[in-house]
């Protein structure tokens, strides 16, 4: 038998997601240096993401031409609401879009708020060229009191009010209605306006207030109506980079800064602005942001995940890129998306399960966290680990082998390969290892009786082989596309010592 006395093993977990701020000295080895399409796992480890399909496989009609992209999504009820041109629709799963609203002349992006002033669900929204308008399920009504803006951008409800902003003729003010009336505009009655010293480029209700997003600063609106409202400066070094990076997540408020992603409390917080920045570990992706036509963004609230999306409309959906930020134990987590070009998101929470929708340059809707694929299009997911020397850049480890732990949720289409020595010139490079899933137990539902593994182990260890040296190695995952998700969890390194250098 052979001699495995000299063997040393070296074990860590996947945790602390993409890093691209540290040295190769200061990275931990369960850190990535590249990590696309790989989430991180609320359960642990990181996650080849889902697909999306269509929401409906019919296209949302066209008005004039066939490139116009869909310019909201929103999930009111059963159904999804889809503006696209100067129509708006609505739609289930099935069958053709019904049309519930035309002539909307240059509209842009929308925003879109659902409420219930009246024991009686709405949807009010604004697209930046016309007046805002709510739909009941069945009515479209124009917001066209006299003193309502005449085409405002964006849309809340604040302590039983409807807010609009971002007019083209009064781009600083802020506007609200009567209490429990989002047609009535009337000072008289409550109404009124608020204005700041900057360009509204966002409203957004957090903890009871009202946070009002400038170019350069942001404020906070306190109050319950227009005799206690009360606005306080949060902070007036640093404004909001994209209307629609604003998201409550993880018990804050997100949104892009000229420096990244920020927290609203760490901003707010006195003499502090450094403090509010999260996204220091992938910063270097934000700098990178040169040119882009829109930012998009949505939270999963199952997973505790944000997702941000950088379009470019010259780029193609293959190379549309995005971070992923996700909460777990040690903090947050980021990962890079590749492959969803979304014009327009909504996620609701309010029916059963989440529904995470997106509209496409194409025309179609699109449902996220469904199926394996991007529409039929492969998920190219790829990991790659720190150089991991094991305590000691000067001595040579000779590789033995590599153990794998992953969590699996069918058949697994991936391969692993070694990279020695900072993948410099001349340094080993052997060819991929084929993860063997034939151990995996069986899935409900999509396993085939008689050839699948039937109670076997959810998260087993695969055993590999591997041949090389050098004196770091690090491991790279390119998932071949077409299986689904599955999740990395931690590896063991299993070496010899060779001589130092």
């Amino acid at each position: 038998m052979p001699d495995l006395s000299g063997i040393q093993p070296f074990q860590f977990a996947c945790q602390g997601g993409l890093v691209l701020n540290q040295s190769t000295f200061a990275m931990q080895p369960g850190f990535a240096t590249e990590l696309i399409n790989f989430e991180p796992d609320i359960n642990g480890g990181y996650r080849r993401i889902n697909g999306f399909t269509k929401y409906n496989t019919n296209i949302v009609p066209q008005t004039s031409s066939s490139s116009e992209k869909v310019l909201m999504v929103a999930s009111f009820g059963s159904q999804v609401i889809a503006a696209r041109g100067e129509k708006i629709f609505k739609g289930d799963t099935s069958g053709s879009w019904t049309e519930i609203d035309s002539g909307r002349s240059s509209a842009g992006k929308y925003t879109h708020k659902r409420f219930n002033f009246n024991n009686t669900n709405k949807i009010v929204f604004a697209d930046g060229a016309n007046p805002a308008s709510t739909f009941d399920g069945t009515n479209i009504v124009d917001i066209t009191h006299s003193s309502a803006p005449n085409n405002p951008a964006f849309v809340e409800v604040f302590q039983n009010h409807l807010f609009l902003a971002g007019d083209s003729t009064t781009p600083q003010e802020v506007f609200f209605s009567v209490p429990f009336n989002e047609t009535s505009f009337a000072s008289a009655d409550g109404a009124g306006s608020i204005k700041i010293d900057d360009t509204v480029v966002a409203l957004k209700v957090f903890r009871d207030q009202l946070y009002i997003f400038g170019k350069e600063r942001i404020f906070k609106l306190k109050g319950t109506s227009s005799s206690t409202f009360a606005l306080e400066p949060v902070t007036r070094d640093i404004g909001c980079r994209s209307t629609f990076s604003v998201q409550e997540f993880a018990g804050d408020l997100l949104f892009l800064a000229p420096d990244g992603l920020r927290t609203i409390a760490g901003t707010e917080k006195i003499d502090d602005v450094e403090l509010g920045t999260v996204s220091k570990p992938v910063q270097a992706r934000f700098d990178e942001l040169t040119s882009f036509d829109l930012i998009e963004s949505l939270v999963i609230p199952a997973k505790t995940q944000y997702r941000i999306f950088f379009v470019n409309s010259t780029a193609s959906e293959a190379n549309t890129t995005g971070i992923i930020a996700g909460i777990k134990e040690q903090g947050i987590e980021f990962a890079e998306l590749r492959g969803i070009r979304p014009s327009c998101t909504d996620s609701d929470t309010s029916a059963t399960n989440d529904l995470i929708i997106h509209g496409g340059f194409d025309g179609f809707v699109y449902k996220q966290e469904s199926g394996n694929d991007f529409d039929g299009v492969e998920i190219n997911g790829k990991y790659r680990s720190p150089d991991i020397t094991m305590g000691d850049a000067g001595v040579r480890k000779n590789m033995q082998r590599v153990i794998i732990n992953y969590a699996t949720e069918s058949a697994i289409n991936a391969d692993l390969f070694l990279r020695y020595d900072y993948e410099t010139a001349g340094s080993t490079r052997p060819a991929a290892y084929p993860f063997d899933s034939s151990n995996i137990a069986a899935v409900y539902g999509t396993s085939v009786y008689g050839t699948a593994t039937y109670g076997g182990n959810r998260q087993p260890l695969l055993r590999q082989p591997v041949e090389g040296s050098g004196f770091a190695v690090a491991l790279r995952v390119n998932d071949g596309g077409t299986s689904a998700p599955y999740s990395l969890k931690g590896f063991q390194l299993e070496f010899t010592v060779g001589a130092r250098r």
